[in-house]
């Protein structure tokens, strides 16, 4: 397990978040690295956007899904302390 997903996982377990959460955000974060082919750290606002608009518009998949990527990346960059924080800047602009 790299550090940056240990310290996710730490922080989800500290806030008391139930195993399935913990399992999907993990899930949700590793997808948009893959996607990228890079650390979701490394990743601009507008990355993340554009991301999330592909969820919907070119994979088809529910705002549900989107949703849950998005609370995942927020999650990351707030809670897990991550260095880079415009995951932060493109989940609330």
């Amino acid at each position: 397990m790299t550090p940056l997903r240990q310290r996710m996982v730490d922080a989800m377990v500290t806030r008391g978040f139930a195993e399935r959460t913990q399992e999907s955000y993990v899930e949700a974060i590793s997808r948009i690295a893959r996607h990228y082919h890079r650390s979701p750290v490394l990743l601009s606002k507008d990355e993340v956007s554009a991301y999330l608009l592909h969820l919907v518009s070119t994979r088809h998949l529910t705002y549900s899904t989107m949703n849950q990527a998005a609370c995942a990346a927020r999650f990351l960059s707030k809670a897990a302390s991550c260095a880079c924080m415009t995951l932060t800047a493109a989940l609330t602009a």
